[in-house]
């Protein structure tokens, strides 16, 4: 990518809460550095959790008309309510085809690394503490201390702002 906020990707992940309930997270990454511009948990999985947290993401980078918004092609992206969101926003949605998940392999990339780091070694008994330790991880220590190979070994922070 030549400068940050023309390509971004998205998607959701699972977590478990110590009492058996679900939480669900959705990020949007920017393909520039690999930073995670926006993290939010809800107990649905659902459009309106998408588009949260790409509102939270535009609210936060103010990205020009014509960002790329990469996918899987589930529901919530898929749906009319979310297309139309996009479309009034500028946004180009571009889907993985079923079973090609490559265009969307950095955000898988994150979700792995998340969860071995933050999630498998620690148990969440509260929503607000999950919320408040994604929090941390995400834009303390993922975008800010965490080197990352992509940025030939910088944070997304020194990435994106120190080159």
């Amino acid at each position: 990518m030549k400068a940050p906020n023309l390509v971004w990707c998205t998607d959701f992940t699972y977590i478990r809460l110590s009492n058996g309930n679900m939480r669900y997270n959705c990020a949007v990454m920017d393909l520039y550095d690999r930073s995670v511009v926006s993290s939010l948990n809800s107990e649905h999985i659902n459009t309106e959790l998408a588009k949260a947290a790409v509102e939270k993401a535009i609210e936060g980078e103010k990205p020009g008309k014509g960002l790329i918004l990469h996918s899987d092609q589930g529901s919530q992206y898929s749906s009319w309510e979310f297309v139309d969101y996009c479309k009034k926003r500028g946004i180009r949605q571009s889907m993985s085809k079923a079973g090609r998940p490559y265009d969307n392999a950095p955000m898988e990339r994150f979700y792995n690394t998340f969860k071995n780091e933050l999630i498998y070694p620690n148990s969440f008994s509260s929503a607000e503490s999950l919320d408040e330790a994604v929090r941390r991880y995400v834009y303390v220590w993922y975008n800010h201390v965490r080197p990352h190979s992509y940025n030939g070994w910088k944070t997304p922070f020194e990435a994106r702002y120190r080159t």
